[in-house]
Formats: structure tokens, C-alpha cells, sequence
């Protein structure tokens, strides 16, 4: 079943943290959420973003946006952050009472281990016209380049144009859907081309992460090594 299930959603709280970080007893601020998360990704799509926190409290909300293109994102003097504000006042429809808004936008410094930002490449290359093939063994050859685990990536649709449309996956290194330990990355894009819709997925084996207690140990071993001594048991005469 690991197979089936989204990796991150399984592992959340294992691996994994949440996107969305408040307590509510209804569905209004899910609502906003999801419409502030479709918002900046139509507003930023040239920024190649990668995720979008949310974090909020009785008076402020926290969006933290990781992107590869932060400077698109804020623009030349800074006011296209203001802008993103007046958006989001919009969408929240505050009235006397605002919340303040703070957004924070962070720099994604390794954009070729980003399971989201490999996917939106793949997208990108393939509507400019370039093989599909040459553009997911690139961002492999890449990925590996820094030293992921494994990459495993789905392609599905009217591949180069071809009537009926069929399923491709191109995988190198392990990738262990069964280890909730695994930090595996996720994501899934689409690539709109002249013949349909293509289907993207790709997923990132990033390494083991262990749980509280046995980071709160590695965290106590000193930097100095340690001699060990064995001492054989002697046997008892009888």
C-alpha cells in the first residue's frame, strides 16, 4: 500500500511536517487557505514556487513561500509584496478586526533535489517543444548530481502525439515507499501541450530521518572519538 498512498500525507508528523499550522472548530479558515494557495500560485507562476506555509494566530498570519525565484517575487523595490496583502485582505474579506499579514519569502537553494520544482522543468521544457525523454533524463542526471538516494519519475498522456495515450517511468537509485522513516518528496504537475494534457509525478528519496529520541541521542555523542574495549567473559568451572 505504500505504493498508492501519497508519501508525504503518510509519513506527516514522521517525516513530514504540515502546510497549514493552526486550530479552527470549522472549515472557514480551510477555505481560505486553499484560495490563498491557489492565488499566489496563478499570481507567482513565474517565480517557480515550491511551498507555501500558513501559519496563523488570534491577530497575524505567517505565509512563508520557498521559491527559486525569489527576486521575481518581490520585485525591484519591494512592492509587489504589498500587492500579495491587498490580494489576500480580498480573499480573507476582513472587515473592522484585520489580521495582520506577514509574508516571508525564502530562497529554495537547491532547486534540482525539489520534487516540484523538477516537475515544473519537465513541464516547461516539454511545452517549449523539447523531447520529453532528453528533458526527465536531464533532471535525473541532475538530481543525482547532488546526491539524492534515488528519483523515480511518471509521465502519462499522448506522448509525442501519439493517439492513444500510455504511462512511462524512468527510476534510478531506491526509493523504499514502506520506510516511514524515508524522507521522501512528492509532487505531481501537469504540461499542457498542443495534443492534451500531460501528467507528471515525481518523487525524491532524500535520506532516513530519525525520530525525536534518537536525534536527542546523536545529538549527546561527543565530536572526540571514543575507545571501546571488549573484555571476554571467563567461564565458570564446574
Amino acid at each position: 500500500m505504500g505504493q498508492k498512498v501519497n508519501p508525504i500525507s503518510n509519513r506527516l508528523g514522521i517525516s513530514t511536517y504540515w502546510k497549514s499550522r493552526w486550530y479552527s472548530e470549522n472549515f472557514k479558515q480551510l477555505k481560505e487557505d486553499l484560495e490563498i494557495r491557489n492565488y499566489l500560485n496563478i499570481r507567482l507562476a513565474k517565480g517557480f514556487l515550491s511551498s507555501i506555509y500558513i501559519e496563523r494566530t488570534n491577530s497575524k498570519i505567517f505565509i512563508t513561500i520557498y521559491s527559486s525565484r525569489p527576486a521575481i517575487i518581490i520585485g525591484k523595490l519591494g512592492n509587489e509584496i504589498e500587492k500579495l496583502k491587498q490580494g489576500i485582505n480580498k480573499i480573507l474579506k476582513q472587515g473592522i478586526n484585520k489580521k495582520q499579514i506577514n509574508i516571508n519569502i525564502l530562497e529554495v537553494k537547491i532547486p534540482e533535489v525539489d520534487a516540484l520544482l523538477i516537475a515544473k522543468n519537465i513541464a516547461n521544457q516539454i511545452e517549449n517543444r523539447l523531447s520529453y525523454k532528453k528533458a526527465i533524463k536531464f533532471a535525473i542526471y541532475s538530481a543525482l548530481r547532488k546526491k539524492v538516494e534515488g528519483i523515480k519519475i511518471q509521465i502519462s498522456g499522448r506522448l509525442n502525439g501519439t493517439e492513444m495515450a500510455r504511462t512511462e517511468f524512468y527510476k534510478e537509485g531506491r526509493i523504499p515507499f514502506s520506510t516511514f522513516r524515508a524522507n521522501i518528496d512528492y509532487a505531481t504537475y501537469e504540461a499542457h501541450t498542443t495534443y492534451g494534457k500531460l501528467g507528471l509525478k515525481v518523487w525524491i528519496m532524500k535520506g532516513v530521518v530519525y525520530s525525536k529520541k534518537e536525534l536527542y541521542i546523536l545529538n549527546r555523542i561527543p565530536k572526540k572519538k571514543i575507545k571501546i574495549t571488549y573484555v571476554k567473559a571467563k567461564k565458570k568451572e564446574i
